[in-house]
């Protein structure tokens, strides 16, 4: 709110004296603005907050703005308050007369050239300059107003933050603090204060508060909250339209602005997330030479990937097609001191990759608590025994079969071209060490976690028939760069168990064979994609989310956009080890939400009410577009041609058949 009308200009709105007429028994009872917006009590009888009692009571804080920087800048002065969530802002503006501008300024000028004149007859050379500079500006802004060109104001600044209870007040409190502390602005709480000042915050245009700040034209106008709504990047793809301006958004997911170049989707069943993820995809594809590579965990990518030429890989309990868990690849790295980069072999990030994924397999559907440290330590074991029986270390010849074939280095990367690799240990060797050291153990603290391996671990080995066992042996594929969709569909799998566990493999394996190929020098690095669909599948599996925030984190080094789509908010809300991924990514397109969600969402992202209730109420396919700290009401609208793909709703593709 911004309060530049006079009090008695609000008075004449609210009391229009033109009706002289004696009012009737319903003028008497029509209720005026004031009773339409009150709350039914509010309970002032504490000195830091008040209680909002309604249906459900709200506690508010109001503050004030007690300090402000030398200068302001335009229009990020305020933003942070403005956008910070929950709070309600009033800027009263009282324009200063010039004859009293001119007096003051007059005065505050003789006592400037005072000081100065003190200061230079003490030696204090430093002090004399300040008092120097300070009596220009004081005589410029005078001579500005003399002239016309320039007005001083009177200003209050005033902004109340509402929660739900206490603690969330208070942690609202100081991080409305913290943000504008950034700007060098000082907010404090009106203590002792609460009712009057949040009268003042009233849409009332009545300023109770005395304190005020002085500004002239140029700075007061940085308090208004003039906000672009238009969003995205000079070049990239037209991923939808700005539904405010009717104008097209552009988006470059690796554009040099983004902090980094990962990509959050969330919204309910129905909400249009696969054709986002379609659309985005073969946009990027066609138009960018964005690579994509998906983990399809609903079988709805396949046709994506046959329209861009890619290729489809299906895994279920019946095909042919094996991922080994243990493939290692070399990385290319830039040497700290030299800066030249060189190709490394990291067997012990490989061994821990493995093991969080041997860890899940044991722990199984029912998410044993027979699983704990010292199990861990028995599967890192047998792993790390598995590299070195086959003499695999942190050496990169290490990898490679002694042979007299070809061998081409190149001077580039120091890749050997015409080598053969090694072949990989496999869950089916590692369940034989195993066996093996469970007969040799002698210790009676590990004697229960190695019988509960070798027996909870058989379902996973091929030899053995076990029904799991589509990840037991060499793979029977590589990922090869130049590909434009890469879709690996494990939807023929069990849904409540295989699906989480196959998607967490596939992470792993794809870090290997996908992601560490891409170079950290981004002139020769692919612009690569990995997408996870239904990631809330994941969460309960904590060496799942681990590894999925790890990938995260460490994407934006290989060139590599990490897209995560999911239904459920609340559950990524209510699990703190999943917090990395939604920090780690600086692009956020919430779509349609259920109301049993958005709660979550307004309190992380601070969403608007206005945000939020859009979200409650937007049709397929929109929704709110967040590109770091921007954010506009996205319409994302398919082509007849992409709709003949990007559609998965079963009617509609009846229809479009017909």
């Amino acid at each position: 709110m911004f309060g530049i009308k006079s009090k008695k200009e609000i008075d004449s709105d609210f009391n229009d004296d033109r009706e002289v007429e004696t009012p009737t028994i319903f003028k008497k009872n029509k209720a005026d603005l004031k009773s339409l917006i009150a709350p039914a009590g509010i309970d002032a009888g504490y000195t830091n907050h008040l209680e909002i009692i309604s249906t459900k009571t709200r506690y508010a804080r109001s503050m004030v703005v007690s300090a402000l920087p030398r200068s302001c800048t335009f229009p990020e002065f305020l933003r942070g308050m403005y956008t910070f969530g929950d709070i309600n802002v009033s800027v009263f503006i009282n324009p200063i007369s010039e004859a009293t501008s001119q007096t003051d300024l007059n005065r505050k000028i003789n006592e400037i050239e005072s000081e100065r004149m003190v200061a230079l007859d003490r030696g204090d050379i430093n002090r004399e300059r300040d008092m120097a500079i300070k009596k220009a500006e004081a005589e410029e802004l005078r001579d500005g107003i003399s002239a016309g060109f320039n007005k001083l104001f009177d200003s209050t600044i005033v902004a109340t933050v509402f929660a739900y209870s206490i603690e969330e007040l208070d942690r609202y409190t100081e991080l409305l603090s913290n943000e504008m502390s950034k700007n060098l602005i000082d907010i404090k709480p009106a203590w002792a204060m609460q009712d009057v000042a949040f009268r003042s915050n009233l849409p009332f245009c009545d300023n109770k508060l005395s304190k005020s700040h002085t500004f002239d034209r140029n700075a007061m106008s940085t308090v208004f909250p003039f906000f672009n709504s238009e969003i995205g990047h000079d070049d990239g793809i037209p991923l939808g339209f700005n539904k405010q301006t009717g104008l097209p958004i552009l988006y470059n997911n690796f554009s040099s602005k983004l902090a980094n170049y990962n990509m959050i989707i969330f919204g309910k069943s129905g909400a249009g997330k696969s054709v986002t993820v379609k659309t985005l995809s073969a946009r990027s594809s066609i138009l960018m030479g964005i690579e994509s590579l998906a983990l399809d965990a609903e079988g709805e990518y396949g046709v994506v990937s046959e329209a861009l030429g890619g290729v489809n890989i299906v895994i279920s309990p019946n095909s042919k097609t094996v991922i080994n868990i243990f493939d290692i690849e070399t990385e290319v790295v830039k040497d700290e001191i030299t800066g030249k980069e060189k190709m490394v072999l990291n067997i012990e990030n490989k061994v821990e990759d493995v093991t969080q994924g041997l860890l899940t397999m044991a722990r199984g559907s029912t998410r044993s608590t027979e699983v704990n440290e010292l199990t861990k330590q028995i599967i890192s074991e047998t792993a790390l025994e598995e590299y070195t029986a086959r003499g695999i270390n942190n050496n990169v010849e290490s990898l490679y079969v002694n042979t007299s074939s070809v061998n081409i280095k190149s001077n580039m990367t120091n890749n050997y071209i015409g080598r053969k690799k090694k072949e990989m240990p496999t869950i089916g060797s590692w369940y034989k060490r195993l066996c093996r050291k469970a007969k040799e153990n002698e210790n009676p603290d590990y004697r229960f976690h190695y019988s509960y391996l070798v027996k909870v671990m058989r379902q996973y080995v091929r030899e053995l028939q076990g029904q799991m066992a589509y990840f037991d042996g060499q793979s029977t594929f590589d990922l090869l760069d130049g590909i434009p969709f890469i879709n690996l569909d494990i939807s023929q799998l069990e849904e409540r168990f295989a699906r989480p566990l196959a998607q967490q493999v596939l992470l792993s394996w794809v870090w290997e064979k996908y992601v560490k190929k891409n170079s950290e020098d981004k002139t020769k690095a692919n612009k690569k994609r990995v997408l996870v669909d239904e990631a809330w599948m994941l969460l309960p599996y904590p060496e799942a989310v681990d590894f999925l925030n790890t990938m995260a984190r460490r994407a934006r080094k290989r060139n590599v956009s990490l897209t995560v789509a999911s239904q459920k908010f609340q559950d990524f809300y209510e699990k703190p080890e999943a917090q990395a991924i939604l920090t780690s990514s600086d692009t956020k397109l919430f779509l349609a939400q259920d109301k049993s969600e958005i709660e979550y969402l307004k309190e992380v992202f601070k969403l608007s009410e206005g945000e939020a209730g859009f979200l409650i109420t937007c049709g397929r396919g929109e929704g709110l577009l967040r590109v770091g700290s921007d954010s506009a009401i996205l319409a994302i609208q398919p082509t007849q041609k992409e709709f003949e793909f990007v559609e998965t709703n079963v009617n509609k593709k009846i229809q479009m058949e017909k």
